[in-house]
């Protein structure tokens, strides 16, 4: 997990990077959470649509009720999460390859919100369309 060890020690600036790794999300989510970084999982391959990749990051962040399930929505609440924090975000290349537009926008929203000075940070693993994010792993 060098990558994500250089990140978790404060090595790597915080970011959206692309991880390939192939560690078991629950082994992932205690290394996080040993460095005393909380963690949130959004498994993509599951939740392949707007709707559903939306509602993944309510359940994982624990949103408000208010939460309205829409791009502002997502970008106000995903502003009160608190960092430390690293979000894995398996599969995400559905979303990417059916909704690029939307795919786009929360991408968007995460490199906004990765750019605070809390270390909030996102980890997209799996294989997908080419991205102009850094690797983790390089």
């Amino acid at each position: 997990m060098s990558g994500l060890a250089g990140l978790l020690a404060g090595h790597r600036d915080p970011g959206v990077y692309r991880w390939h790794a192939a560690f078991h999300v629950a082994d992932v989510q205690h290394t996080v959470e040993q460095c005393g970084t909380a963690f949130g999982y959004v498994d993509g391959w599951t939740h392949t649509t707007k709707d559903e990749v939306l509602e993944a990051f309510a359940e994982t962040f624990s949103f408000p009720d208010w939460f309205g399930r829409n791009l502002d929505a997502l970008r106000d609440c995903l502003a009160d999460v608190p960092g430390p924090r690293v979000l894995l975000w398996d599969g995400w290349s559905p979303l990417a390859r059916s909704e690029e537009q939307t795919f786009d926008a929360i991408m968007d929203i995460l490199a906004e919100r990765a750019g605070g000075d809390d270390r909030f940070s996102v980890l997209l693993r799996g294989e997908g369309p080419d991205l102009e994010v850094a690797d983790l792993d390089h």
